[in-house]
């Protein structure tokens, strides 16, 4: 187990390859901060030790380099999110977790949730355009969200959504606050205590522009009856 240990240590990281085994998931690669060089080295371990890659907030010259030594790697450039081998192939994922975003600003985040709960195995949907300015349009999208065994909403500016949404629906709404929004939104503040506040009960609440946060607490949600059993 020594030797093991010594060659997930690659220096300036030490690749946790036994966070599957504990958790049921494996370790998540957060681009944002490494140099290319260092967020490359990460996954290739990875990949060498069997290991799919969930890269979140990753860069297209990222994506580039790893889709030239992994032809089979996808990448969202909306979502920022690179992926490299499948924990859980598309005619394994089961359920439903559908995520709605306010406006088309919040879908990058919108988008992180959406594609981190399926790389973990939920089938999953993404409304867009939805926010309360035109609520409309929400409700013209209803019995589709409705269908789900979990939502995310997504909204920034007030963060009204998540709150509305909960007032209409049966399933559990992880809010997803984002930086979105005028100055006196405070860079996701005022959507996050609105959010934090809500009087809809049913509501989660997660970290400013943590898409991947939500979409991984929603997969949870999701295979929670398998989990425990």
């Amino acid at each position: 187990m020594a030797g093991e240990a010594l060659s997930d240590n690659l220096g300036f990281a030490w690749i946790d390859s036994e966070r599957g085994g504990r958790t049921g998931y494996p370790e998540v690669v957060y681009c944002l901060g490494k140099t290319v060089d260092q967020a490359e080295a990460v996954i290739c371990r990875m990949r060498e030790k069997g290991i799919p890659v969930l890269g979140t907030r990753a860069q297209g010259e990222l994506a580039e380099r790893i889709r030239r030594r992994y032809p089979e790697a996808m990448y969202d450039e909306t979502a920022g999110i690179l992926t490299v081998g499948e924990f859980c192939g598309p005619e394994e994922r089961k359920g439903l977790v559908t995520v709605v975003a306010a406006g088309t600003s919040d879908l990058p985040f919108a988008a992180e949730a959406a594609r981190t709960a399926e790389f973990f195995g939920s089938k999953t949907a993404l409304v867009a355009d939805v926010g309360i300015a035109g609520i409309h349009r929400l409700f013209g999208r209803l019995e589709e969200i409705r269908k789900a065994r979990v939502i995310v909403a997504a909204a920034g500016m007030e963060g009204a959504l998540p709150g509305v949404i909960a007032g209409l629906v049966r399933a559990p709404v992880i809010a997803l606050p984002t930086s979105v929004g005028y100055g006196a939104s405070f860079g996701g503040l005022s959507a996050l205590l609105g959010m934090l506040t809500s009087c809809a009960p049913g509501i989660s609440v997660v970290n400013i522009d943590n898409g991947f946060g939500a979409g991984y607490q929603a997969n949870l949600i999701n295979h929670i009856g398998e989990r425990i059993s």
